[in-house]
């Protein structure tokens, strides 16, 4: 297959129509690696809000339970990627988000923040890092992705163009993004998560590598320390040539699907999506969280 077979494949089509198919193609077919890594990249950024985040810390399922939480997360936003909104899958795995969701009296403008980093991160990251960078008619895909599943989801004022989203997400993070011992545990959870999903030779660098890879005001938020300028440039630069590298290789005819997937481990024996994620604690009027006595029940969280 030719080299640029996807990005025509996907420019012949109509975005306004057919999102879902093109959106589908970016993920499993074009990008499947640089997609993997901007969403979850995107995610982590979520915890820099300290609402988001210290619950997060709180329910336990990002720091005891960091493996399943991760492969849950990413068996969940898959089904409608891979087989449309209407499809019984994917319908049950937005009901089982939607259920965790209600266990909280989550603010629209954190739900509506969260789905501006799912549009936003990835185009930045393949602007920066992809092979190339995606065309307008698979951004305005991934934009009337976003407002469906939002929508499926309940949000309100979603934005209706790129950037909308853009707008939303980087004055969301100016006013909000801070620092929090909850969403730093949360962050340190998830890097380490990641870094085990290295090979042995390459764990005691990737600490480092991660962290060259946030912007300043990310890595303030979460207290991390800075890079030296020659590791960020090194560590940018190596994903750069990875990109351009890529441009040698032929189309994929297959796509790689989230369950194909080495850092996802918690079901060698499959999985049922009714059973995926978190359920509230018996006694707690359906919220997860464990509540101190007396304390009132926490009102942010995210996904």
């Amino acid at each position: 297959m030719r080299r640029d077979h996807w990005k025509r494949y996907n420019d012949r089509l109509d975005p306004q129509r057919d999102f879902v198919e093109i959106y589908a193609k970016v993920v499993g077919h074009e990008f499947p690696w640089d997609m993997n890594q901007a969403l979850g990249f995107a995610l982590f950024r979520t915890y820099a809000v300290p609402g988001i985040g210290g619950l997060l810390d709180r329910t336990g399922e990002f720091t005891a339970r960091t493996q399943k939480r991760y492969d849950d997360t990413a068996l969940l936003l898959e089904p409608p990627t891979r087989l449309g909104f209407e499809d019984p899958d994917a319908k049950a795995a937005i009901r089982r988000i939607n259920a965790m969701h209600r266990a909280y009296d989550i603010p629209n403008h954190e739900l509506r923040y969260v789905l501006s980093t799912f549009v936003v991160v990835p185009k930045r990251w393949l602007d920066d890092y992809g092979k190339r960078p995606l065309t307008p008619n698979e951004v305005e895909a991934s934009v009337q992705y976003y407002r469906v599943l939002g929508r499926h989801m309940g949000i309100k004022d979603i934005p209706e163009t790129y950037a909308g989203f853009e707008q939303l997400m980087d004055s969301y993070e100016a006013e909000h993004f801070a620092y929090d011992a909850g969403g730093r545990r949360v962050a340190d959870a998830t890097l380490a998560l990641m870094v085990g999903f290295q090979p042995r030779i390459a764990r005691p660098v990737m600490g480092v590598f991660s962290r060259s890879l946030m912007d300043p005001p990310l890595r303030a938020a979460f207290g991390y320390r800075t890079p030296p300028r020659p590791v960020v440039a090194v560590s940018r630069g190596a994903l750069r040539a990875r990109g351009l590298l890529l441009r040698a290789f032929p189309a994929r005819r297959e796509p790689k699907l989230v369950e194909d997937l080495p850092q996802i481990r918690s079901y060698p024996d499959g999985y049922d999506i009714e059973k995926l994620g978190t359920w509230p604690v018996p006694g707690r009027a359906g919220c997860p969280v464990r509540h101190e006595p007396g304390a009132a029940p926490t009102e942010q969280v995210s996904g």
